[in-house]
């Protein structure tokens, strides 16, 4: 039986090209898949074989934009504040994207409940952090997924989200809770109240998105909190979700005998040129050979002799040939590295990439670094210790395997269309 199914990404590249793995999958069984995706991603999905019915999350811009436009320009003003510990960025930075959020999940209601009456979907997918209402009270099955850090679904004995702080030290948490709380209560007040006024449920305490019925996470099992925060039954883990719809990729050097490293600050993340740049400067001084995505602001960065990079490249074809990943922790890159069996060095920015950092380095599968303030000695001290850990190497090697074997995209196509039935 074929069946309709409604995703509604975040206007990110990490949770939309999540969302186009899965229903790439359920594409090719027949489906129809409908992509209700931010407006600037026009063409972009259609030429992947979805369906477009399209949302402005603010009045449309009378200049055609780049996929995630807003969010970049967004990334890159507020540059500034990554320079603040987590604690501090919960009133700059945290606050302020929740607040963007909401403003666009309140201008586009009513666009999202003329879409649905028009899709008549079987199933919705939402890949975001907040509820949408119209997604809710359509009447359909609903699913969430998270493609952050599953720290996003709290526990009294894991670390609070957006904090970076370790699983094994709980000193701080009290203290980063009662700011959070003191930053957002009355933010998240208002949203729950206009949230039931539009015909949902009560939100739970703090948190800005329902639970569905049907709820994924994609975060692999070596990583994972499940001892300390397990979940109900309507959860379920995938151990890496990595799209299949990216071009072929072949690298247009000749590989030397040092190691191939892949350095990516994400879409967002390498709108900070100044950052970038410097990294660039340290990895240029060593022997290695480089892969850099450059991002939107790619004229305006300068590569090393050693080093080749694009504004866009096919990272989950990229990756498989490399020896480690230097990234900014977000979760689509966290997840594919380890998806590939690849050891981290992670330059954490914003968001949940403090948590992944922190997870990531306090199991031993790679180094956090202080992103503004690391030594050229600790940048490239780092490199040598992850490419010469050949234990390490060898065990994430047998764990990538593990993962890929999991098949995170089919089991999530899989129970996504059972939902359907």
């Amino acid at each position: 039986m074929s069946l309709t199914f409604l995703f509604m990404p975040e206007s990110a590249y990490g949770p939309t090209n999540n969302s186009i793995g899965i229903g790439d999958i359920l594409r090719k069984r027949g489906h129809r898949v409908v992509f209700a995706a931010e407006a600037s991603w026009k063409g972009k999905l259609e030429a992947l074989g979805f369906e477009e019915d399209l949302v402005d999350l603010a009045p449309p811009s009378e200049e055609e934009q780049d996929p995630g436009q807003f969010w970049k320009d967004f990334i890159r003003e507020t540059a500034p504040e990554y320079r603040k510990s987590t604690r501090e960025q919960l009133e700059t930075v945290t606050k302020p994207i929740w607040a963007e959020l909401i403003d666009g999940a309140k201008y586009c209601e009513p666009q999202l409940k003329a879409i649905i009456e028009r899709v008549n979907p079987d199933v919705i997918i939402e890949d975001n952090v907040l509820t949408f209402p119209a997604l809710i009270t359509a009447g359909k099955k609903f699913v969430r997924i998270v493609s952050c850090q599953p720290l996003e679904v709290r526990g009294p004995n894991i670390p609070p989200v957006f904090s970076g702080l370790p699983a094994n030290d709980r000193s701080e948490w009290d203290a980063f809770r009662a700011e959070y709380e003191r930053t957002h209560r009355e933010l998240w007040t208002a949203y729950n109240a206009w949230c039931v006024e539009q015909g949902t449920p009560p939100l739970p305490d703090l948190d800005f998105i329902h639970e569905g019925d049907l709820n994924l996470y994609v975060y692999p099992e070596i990583l994972d909190y499940v001892a300390e925060r397990p979940l109900g039954p309507a959860w379920h883990r995938l151990d890496s979700s990595v799209r299949e719809t990216e071009q072929d990729f072949e690298l247009p050097f000749e590989r030397n005998e040092h190691a191939l490293i892949y350095f990516s600050l994400g879409s967002l993340g390498s709108a900070d040129v100044g950052l970038m740049q410097r990294v660039i400067d340290v990895l240029g001084t060593t022997p290695h050979q480089y892969v850099v995505s450059k991002g939107p602001l790619h004229e305006e960065i300068k590569l090393h002799d050693n080093m080749w990079g694009e504004e866009f490249l096919p990272q989950t074809k990229i990756i498989p040939l490399c020896d480690l990943v230097i990234t900014h922790g977000g979760n689509n890159t966290t997840t594919e590295a380890l998806h590939f069996g690849k050891p981290m060095i992670l330059l954490p920015l914003f968001w949940d990439q403090y948590d992944n950092a922190q997870r990531v380095d306090e199991l031993g599968y790679g180094v956090r670094l202080s992103t503004y303030t690391f030594t050229d000695e600790e940048l490239t001290g780092a490199i040598a210790k992850l490419l010469g850990d050949t234990e390490l190497r060898a065990r994430l090697a047998a764990s990538g395997e593990e993962i890929r074997r999991r098949d995170g995209l089919r089991k999530a196509a899989d129970l996504i269309e059972q939902l359907g039935q």
